[in-house]
C-alpha cells in the first residue's frame, strides 16, 4: 500500500495537510497555536489512531466484546539533538472480557500496527492496556 499526504504553508502561523478528502491544520507557528496540533502531537495522534484501528481490526477476529476504547499518550523529548526518547501509552477499554483476553488484545494491537511497529524501531514504546474503571 502507498500513502500520500500533501502539506503547504499557509502563512507564518500555520500550514495545511491534505489526504484524500481530509484536511488537517498544522501548528507550524514558532510561537505555537492552541487550535492545531504540532508535529509531535500529530505523531502521537497517528499512533493513537493506529492502536484504535488495530482494536477495530482484531476484535471481530478474536470474537472480542468491546463497548469503548481510549488511548492516552505522552512523549519525552530531548533537546540536543532534538528527538523523542520515549513514548508512553495507556489503552483503556470498556469490556467484559477476561484479563487474559485483554492481554491477547494488547499483544495483537501492537503486533499488527503499522505505526506502532515503525515507531518502536526508532523510540521505545512503553504502555499498558487495561480495563476502564
Amino acid at each position: 500500500m502507498d500513502y500520500r499526504v500533501q502539506a503547504r504553508r499557509i502563512d507564518a502561523h500555520g500550514s495545511l495537510a491534505t489526504a484524500k478528502d481530509a484536511r488537517v491544520t498544522l501548528d507550524t507557528d514558532l510561537a505555537g497555536r492552541r487550535d492545531a496540533m504540532n508535529p509531535v502531537e500529530l505523531l502521537l495522534s497517528a499512533l493513537a489512531a493506529c492502536m484504535l484501528k488495530g482494536i477495530e481490526r482484531v476484535t471481530p477476529l478474536l470474537n472480542f466484546q468491546i463497548d469503548a476504547a481510549e488511548v492516552r499518550l505522552e512523549a519525552v523529548r530531548q533537546d540536543a539533538p532534538p528527538k523523542l526518547t520515549l513514548i508512553r501509552y495507556e489503552i483503556l477499554v470498556d469490556s467484559p472480557e477476561t484479563d487474559q483476553r485483554l492481554d491477547l488484545l494488547h499483544r495483537n494491537v501492537l503486533k499488527y500496527g503499522t505505526i506502532s511497529n515503525t515507531l518502536s524501531g526508532a523510540v521505545p514504546l512503553e504502555g499498558t492496556l487495561r480495563r476502564k474503571v
